[in-house]
């Protein structure tokens, strides 16, 4: 006659307790994963069981329910079985799918615990780095200037339009040319704008051409005269100058920017029997620029947005599975560690229909619990630790009844 079995059976039983009550108290964690206890029976050399142990917990890693948020820093990993990849400031490595990040003072992505979340950088040329994944660094500092050295411009020049009868071209009288339309702001190395300007100017000969004069800051180019001339086929399609593009003069500035060379394509541009005006206009250069706001996209990358309107590739997450995610050691703070039994992470970028998924900006990804099942499987384990009680009442009955024959 033992307890044995009634007393382990309490054991299990409030084993399983302790795993719902866990879930339940996590139905609310961002990125937890539910979890259950598993049983096995306990045999030592004989036919009748000596009770059950508990064999382990396994967490159930499908994906809880997204959640917006208005933060753009909560992320949420979308139809994948990546983690986040966390590593604290002496290169520990920890993985979670909580996606609640927030920039601390250096401009790390960091979880509440401080964990910095990691990815690639940018290189030189602006394009992502690759190579082994480093803590993320939003830059704290502006976007350096960007000097202007192309401008493309597509106008329509009308056809219909007569010769004008005063000369020479003088930008200060309308009455010397048909048409004029600034291009610019145009940006110096040091990111000053500075006005540029062209005017259109109808030749009596040869037929459809015209002679384009330009200022900038208001002072006329080339010593007043044209920088090139324009000239159309009999569909007014432009055929000079070649490419349609005209390089001005080289341009030096009072602001102490290093001189200037620009070109301007006019390629598009027509000469047809319509209104003047302009139909695009784009420039390669900007000043300088603040962080205004950034975003994490679907396949990783961050983007920030500057106080200059330019947009800019700040660096991009990435993700990491395992072969066995039930291998994974629990750390607390929604994150687990690898381990042996998980196998190596696998790490790589996300982005839609990979094994890793896809990220959402301004979303969180729920707990997976099912309260309703718990509260279910509460009720079933509550009534097994009652059976297992009435099992060690019994066998306490029965020893009190061989304690009492005389």
């Amino acid at each position: 006659m033992s307890f044995s079995q009634g007393i382990s059976g309490l054991g299990v039983a409030a084993a399983n307790l302790d795993v719902i009550g866990n879930n339940i108290a996590n139905s609310g964690t961002v990125g937890y994963k539910s979890a259950a206890a598993t049983f096995q029976d306990v045999y030592a050399g004989s036919r009748v069981g000596l009770g059950a142990s508990v064999s382990g917990v396994v967490q159930n890693f499908t994906q809880g329910v997204t959640q917006t948020s208005s933060r753009p820093l909560d992320v949420a990993i979308l139809n994948g079985d990546g983690f986040y990849r966390l590593a604290s400031a002496s290169g520990e490595v920890m993985y979670s799918r909580n996606g609640q990040f927030t920039k601390d003072k250096d401009g790390y992505i960091v979880n509440a615990s401080g964990l910095r979340l990691t990815g690639y950088g940018v290189n030189a040329s602006g394009g992502i780095s690759g190579g082994t994944p480093t803590a993320i660094q939003i830059p704290t500092g502006g976007m350096a200037p960007k000097a202007t050295t192309s401008v493309q411009a597509e106008f329509n020049l009308d056809s219909r339009e007569a010769v004008p009868t005063k000369t020479p071209f003088n930008a200060n009288d309308s009455d010397t040319f048909n048409y004029s339309n600034a291009i610019g702001p145009v940006y110096d190395s040091l990111g000053n704008p500075h006005d540029l300007a062209v005017y259109f100017v109808k030749s009596a000969t040869p037929a459809n051409t015209w002679n384009v004069y330009g200022t900038m800051d208001g002072a006329t180019m080339n010593g007043g005269a044209a920088l090139t001339t324009a000239t159309f086929d009999t569909n007014g399609n432009l055929t000079a100058p070649a490419g349609g593009t005209l390089t001005l003069p080289v341009q030096t500035y009072t602001t102490g920017a290093a001189p200037a060379t620009m070109t301007v394509d006019l390629s598009g541009t027509t000469q047809r029997g319509a209104t003047n005006g302009m139909r695009a206009l784009a420039q390669d250069g900007y000043t300088s620029g603040e962080l205004t706001s950034y975003s994490i996209n679907p396949d990783g990358t961050i983007t920030g947005k500057f106080s200059n309107e330019q947009t800019q590739l700040l660096g991009q997450v990435v993700l990491s599975s395992f072969a066995n995610p039930n291998g994974l050691e629990p750390k607390g703070e929604n994150m687990w560690a690898e381990t042996l039994a998980s196998g190596q992470a696998l790490t790589g970028t996300p982005g839609e229909g990979t094994k890793l998924g896809s990220l959402e900006s301004g979303a969180l990804e729920s707990s997976n619990v099912d309260l309703t099942s718990e509260l279910v499987n509460l009720i079933v384990a509550q009534r097994n630790y009652q059976a297992n009680a009435q099992t060690v009442k019994t066998q306490d009955q029965v020893m009190q009844t061989l304690m009492n024959i005389r």
